[in-house]
């Protein structure tokens, strides 16, 4: 009798552990699915903006009337935006590309400060039109190249996620066309002739400059582990995953994976200083039994635990069972903007499963913050009278361009909607309008 209670009992353990183990490769398998379709996406749209790219810089050249030009040049500014949004969005931080991001930068900054000149009194000179043809060419070589890899990806199947294991493994002996054609897109933007530039704004900071401020001694894979363990709570004998940024990389990175219980979760650490850049974790939400209101408490409570005190909340969204909220860190009471840090919390029992200081770390530099030239209530003048102003601060954003801009931030509602405003504090001119949204509608 015993003898069967112990082969019923060893059966159910046995098809439980089979299960368990199904439900682990099935969650797995979709998470890799979700990443793919996401690289996929990212990357035929970054091809479809080049092209594009290609063809509006060819337009522009074949133009002789300047009403037509400056819409012609904001158009290219958004195309090469988009593209390194594209860009931005592939698995491409343990591969230098960093020539390739500063040469869209570059072009984005050219014609954008073109287009918003007077033609008319300072039309193109011929050094203009000369780098207009050398962007007109580069941009060719980059769209061909970008399709060669486009119609591999194609014809023989190959996946994003293969390349992200590729080069977090450092492994460049193995043929990979998506690497090599990236390769060879850095290797062409490298020797092309940043003297092209030399005219635009020097106080903007280059992509080889952003991490400037990550500090702090080199640590070793141990020591990111035991970092990995304490912030997750983790006992010593869990596995952990963990890859090494490669040579060339903007910042130095350790990424970091785990399975643990019904969850999954991924870190990124910077090597100088064990900072770290983001984590997340996936499980199964609950449905929602907490408020927006008691989720930023949960928020603001890891950012002390992170080491940031002095901050702000920019914004906070409901997604389903999800709350999102951006915050901001202040200097002397001023907001800045392009320091910000993004929290996710759990509805269900206000668990933090995202956080992401990435912008922060890439974008914090020392500020000399000046004096505003107008007072608020001679900026509130320029807002528009049909909002009635609920709050008000000062804060640094980025304009188009990129340069940081000392500006009033109001907050204004209109019927049932509010709106942020960001006016210059020295000019009252009018930099950004924005629809705030609290809760994600659902539609069907």
């Amino acid at each position: 009798m015993r003898r069967w209670i112990s082969i019923i009992v060893l059966s159910i353990a046995l098809v439980f552990t089979a299960f368990w183990g199904y439900r682990q490769f099935n969650d797995k398998e979709l998470l890799i699915v979700q990443a793919e379709n996401n690289y996929q996406r990212a990357f035929h749209d970054l091809t479809y903006h080049i092209d594009l790219l290609y063809d509006k810089i060819g337009t522009t050249l074949a133009l002789n009337s300047k009403d037509t030009l400056s819409p012609q040049m904001i158009e290219i500014w958004t195309l090469s935006s988009q593209a390194q949004s594209d860009v931005s969005q592939l698995p491409l931080g343990l591969l230098p590309f960093t020539k390739t991001e500063t040469f869209l930068a570059d072009i984005g900054e050219f014609t954008y400060h073109v287009a918003i000149r007077d033609l008319d009194n300072e039309p193109l000179n011929d050094e203009e039109i000369d780098r207009l043809s050398s962007l007109y060419e580069s941009a060719n070589e980059i769209r061909k190249e970008l399709r060669s890899v486009q119609h591999k990806v194609f014809s023989d199947g190959l996946k994003w996620v293969e390349v992200e294991m590729a080069l977090a493994k450092n492994d460049r002996e193995t043929p990979n066309h998506i690497i090599d054609g990236f390769t060879a897109v850095e290797d062409y933007t490298s020797g092309f002739d940043e003297s092209h530039f030399d005219n635009l704004s020097a106080d903007l900071p280059s992509q080889q400059d952003r991490f400037r401020y990550v500090d702090g001694d080199p640590i070793t894979e141990k020591e990111v582990k035991e970092l990995i363990m304490k912030q997750f709570d983790l006992t010593a004998d869990l596995d952990i995953e963990l890859q090494k940024s490669g040579d060339g990389a903007q910042l130095p990175t350790y990424s970091g994976g785990f399975t643990h219980e019904d969850e999954r979760g991924y870190i990124e650490v910077t090597e100088s200083g064990g900072h770290v850049l983001s984590y997340m974790i996936n499980r199964d939400l609950g449905k929602a039994k907490i408020s927006l209101h008691d989720a930023e408490k949960e928020a603001e409570k890891v950012l002390k635990q992170e080491g940031f005190e002095d901050v702000r909340r920019l914004k906070s969204s409901q997604y389903d069972e999800t709350g999102l909220f951006q915050f901001a860190v202040t200097n002397d009471d001023v907001w800045i903007y392009p320091d910000r840090i993004t929290v996710k919390v759990a509805l269900d029992n206000g668990d933090i499963i995202g956080f992401n200081a990435t912008d922060y770390y890439r974008n914090h530099h020392d500020r000399e913050i000046k004096q505003p030239k107008l007072s608020f209530e001679e900026a509130k003048q320029f807002v528009s009278p049909s909002l009635n102003i609920e709050d008000q601060h000062l804060a640094i954003i980025e304009d188009k361009a990129g340069n940081e801009i000392l500006t009033y931030a109001f907050f204004g509602t209109l019927n049932h909607d509010t709106y942020q405003i960001f006016i210059d504090a020295d000019t009252g001119k009018e930099i950004f309008v924005e629809l705030m949204h609290d809760v994600e509608s659902k539609w069907g």
